[in-house]
């Protein structure tokens, strides 16, 4: 089936990780067709590893340090991708994180402000930066990264969750607002999967006591995430646009 990336521009946040889902992501965008695909993360020698991957399929490919949280930062890589290539189609705001935990009133307000700028500014500063090139061209797609932890109560009180339930909000009236300038936007929401994500020691231990909850009995994976996002992001989900949508094996209905 063709998606319609021939000719498209993607530029992929947080695609450092080489486990993570934002590599998943750029790689598969880039084996279905993209012209170009443009990684970011803080790490710049895991983007280049990224990069180098993407430039192996026949596709273009950048690699640009930005830390998400900084304005200034995102705007100048937002610029560097848009001057290399001419223009941005396809952008996947990727790039979050968890830092805190614990019962509530042990945790720390620097945390709480970090892990909110992390996983809902850095999703604003990102997109702020990539509109006007989509908005001149009459077209774009936006493809958000949120959280199935929007809908886990059971895990405590977490910043994080909070601030992906900003962002669930943020898909739907960016959506609205920008569907009369061609611009789609959508959201992924992810259910436990063993990346970077999990600090705990013993990372496959968290991910099998959170999968006993989880219907399907499985792990979401970063291909699971990267074939949802590509969908979202290809001309055959052309009539969808404001939908988050659960990937998390049934564990959020």
């Amino acid at each position: 089936m063709d998606l319609g990336f021939r000719g498209k521009v993607a530029l992929v946040t947080g695609a450092g990780s080489q486990i993570g889902f934002g590599k998943q992501i750029a790689l598969l965008l880039a084996k279905e067709g993209c012209d170009a695909v443009a990684v970011t993360d803080i790490n710049i020698d895991d983007a280049k590893l990224t990069a180098g991957e993407i430039k192996k399929l026949g596709r273009k490919s950048i690699a640009v340090k930005a830390d998400v949280t900084s304005q200034d930062e995102v705007q100048a890589m937002v610029k560097k991708v848009a001057d290399e290539y001419g223009k941005i189609d396809i952008l996947c705001n990727v790039a979050g994180g968890i830092m805190g935990g614990g019962p509530l009133e042990e945790q720390k307000k620097e945390i709480w402000d970090k892990e909110i700028s992390l996983n809902l500014y850095g999703a604003l500063l990102v997109t702020q930066a990539v509109l006007p090139y989509m908005k001149k061209q009459r077209y774009g797609v936006i493809v958000n990264i949120g959280s199935g932890s929007t809908h886990m109560y059971g895990h405590g009180v977490g910043t994080y969750a909070m601030a992906k339930a900003a962002v669930d909000t943020f898909t739907k009236q960016l959506a609205t607002v920008e569907a009369k300038s061609g611009i789609r936007v959508n959201c992924i929401a992810p259910g436990p999967s063993p990346t970077n994500f999990i600090k705990a020691p013993n990372k496959q231990a968290v991910v099998d006591m959170l999968v006993k909850s989880i219907p399907m009995g499985k792990a979401t994976t970063p291909a699971d995430i990267a074939n949802a996002v590509a969908f979202f992001a290809s001309d055959i989900s052309g009539d969808i646009t404001g939908q988050v949508l659960q990937i998390s094996g049934g564990s959020v209905l």
